[in-house]
């Protein structure tokens, strides 16, 4: 088959932007080892603008002229735009299917006529949005139970076949990849002594959603009550630092808040790490932190890092929720810094690697070829149904019920919302939030939408 894909994110030979390009090369790979001709339209940028391949079925051509450095990729000339839309439709003329990695393409008429797959990996990005809200194609797939529980309480309210064309597919790790290793050559090149200290790592990029002013509290606490001065934090530079203003003046900032802790020399600040590098760098981690309010629909971290044998923390946020069992991984509620601190010089002090239990878990749960072998199928066999149709009912307090939204948690005496970020403790949200449902009986009709309005509640069809 002839397979066309898009990708809003610029690709490259040897790294990556995320773990949503990881896991989109994968899938390719694998079919085009399967013998099909696979294509991927990309964005381009000063440092990626000329095709290459992955394999010599799998051409990765960077011809989208988006915005960049990211965010907001549409915020460039309507000629960008018009290109974009004129680009793939030509190349879906010989196409016999199409997916689309992490939304992006926001213009479902592009493909109206050729069988359609739409990958959504985040839940936060405007134009992944935008992507979710005017779908219609003929799969969509997303990575975790709280992505589609999620899409399902917001765009499944209008269109009620949504839930008849979405599927599951956890991202997978390759376990003959990510596994522990010897990491003396990565350790030799970034200049680190692992003789000499432990290290804690923050693999992310910078984004105060992905946890890095909680990762400088716990060091903070770590080295000043701790006492462990042999600690070491590695923060990896994003790969835009150099094209960027905005990217340097981040970083300067974070700088400047580390000193201000008394922890420059805690922190370590390094180039991007390639992706094959990772599994030797997540090796020579002791502890992996992941402590942001991030709504990740997956996040690869924790189970690589894992799967590397470095434990991890993690904040109880989005999937990590129910998708990292409490007893095999360690969890903490968003924002508990002194918790995260505890657990951390546990497992520094007693040098705690990934425990068999939870390597076992994973292996069981996370496979790579799983993954590659269920997107393909999804991908091979999509055929055209036709555009969903649009519902509307009127949302009355009076006669409707609702829910709690799949986005909060109760938390002991307060509601956690994964979109804010933040703790909700009114004593009457809590008691409705405890029984799951609400209606206009249990409080006046203005509270009550005035919490739906501030996504608290939805509506129950």
């Amino acid at each position: 088959m002839v397979i066309v894909m898009f990708s809003m994110t610029p690709l490259f030979p040897d790294h990556s932007m995320g773990g949503a390009q990881k896991q989109l090369k994968k899938v390719a790979l694998y079919l085009a080892e399967q013998g099909h001709d696979v294509t991927i339209l990309c964005t381009r940028r000063s440092d990626a603008n000329m095709p290459f391949h992955w394999h010599p079925n799998l051409e990765i051509v960077p011809i989208f002229r988006f915005k960049q450095p990211f965010p907001e990729p549409y915020a460039t000339e309507v000629y960008n735009i018009a290109s974009a839309i004129q680009d793939v439709g030509d190349y879906l003329d010989r196409a016999d299917v199409f997916y689309s990695h992490d939304g992006g393409l926001i213009f479902p008429y592009v493909y109206q006529d050729t069988p359609a797959i739409i990958s959504l990996r985040s839940i936060l990005f405007s134009e992944t949005l935008q992507s979710g809200f005017l779908f219609q194609g003929d799969g969509l797939v997303v990575p975790s139970q709280h992505t589609v529980d999620s899409w399902l309480a917001t765009v499944g309210r209008f269109f009620p076949e949504l839930k008849n064309r979405m599927h599951v597919i956890h991202n997978g790790l390759d376990f003959l990849e990510y596994r522990p290793c010897s990491f003396d050559d990565l350790a030799d090149r970034l200049k680190l002594e692992p003789q000499r200290y432990q290290y804690i790592l923050y693999p992310h990029r910078p984004d105060d959603a992905k946890g890095i002013r909680q990762t400088i509290a716990v060091a903070d606490r770590l080295v000043h009550q701790y006492g462990l001065h042999d600690i070491r934090v590695l923060v990896p530079q994003w790969i835009d630092t150099g094209l960027a203003d905005h990217v340097l003046a981040y970083y300067r900032s974070l700088q400047e808040e580390i000193a201000q802790h008394g922890l420059t020399d805690y922190f370590v600040f390094h180039d991007w790490i390639s992706d094959s590098d990772m599994p030797q760098y997540f090796s020579l981690g002791a502890v992996t932190f992941a402590l942001g309010n991030y709504v990740e629909t997956f996040g690869n971290t924790p189970y690589e890092s894992l799967a590397c044998g470095t434990p991890v923390i993690v904040a109880s946020v989005g999937p990590y929720r129910d998708m990292l069992p409490d007893n095999l991984v360690a969890k903490v509620n968003y924002g508990d810094a002194e918790e995260a601190a505890r657990l951390a010089a546990d497992i520094l002090q007693n040098r705690q690697r990934t425990s068999d239990d939870t390597m076992h878990w994973l292996h069981e749960n996370f496979k790579q070829d799983d993954m590659v072998r269920t997107y393909a199928d999804v991908i091979l066999n999509a055929r055209k149904l036709g555009p969903m149709p649009y519902v509307h009912y009127h949302l009355d307090p009076g006669t409707v019920a609702f829910r709690l939204a799949p986005w909060c948690v109760v938390t002991g005496d307060s509601i956690y919302h994964d979109f804010l970020g933040t703790y909700n403790d009114d004593a009457q949200l809590v008691r409705c939030a405890i029984r799951g449902q609400v209606t206009a009986k249990d409080c006046s009709p203005d509270q009550l939408m005035a919490w739906y309005r501030e996504g608290y509640w939805v509506p129950i069809p």
